[in-house]
């Protein structure tokens, strides 16, 4: 489990627009927040 206020590793993802979005692109500039949902968006 990772701490609060650890770093985390680097990735990209798709965002929103489908345009590429890189965690290291807000270092130093602003707060991020993860929040992972799990079947969220699924039917059923």
């Amino acid at each position: 489990m990772t701490e609060i206020g650890a770093m985390g590793p680097n990735f990209t993802l798709p965002a929103n627009e489908g345009a590429p979005i890189t965690l290291s692109d807000f270092q130093g500039k602003k707060n991020v927040v993860l929040s992972f949902h799990i079947y969220s968006f699924t039917g059923g």
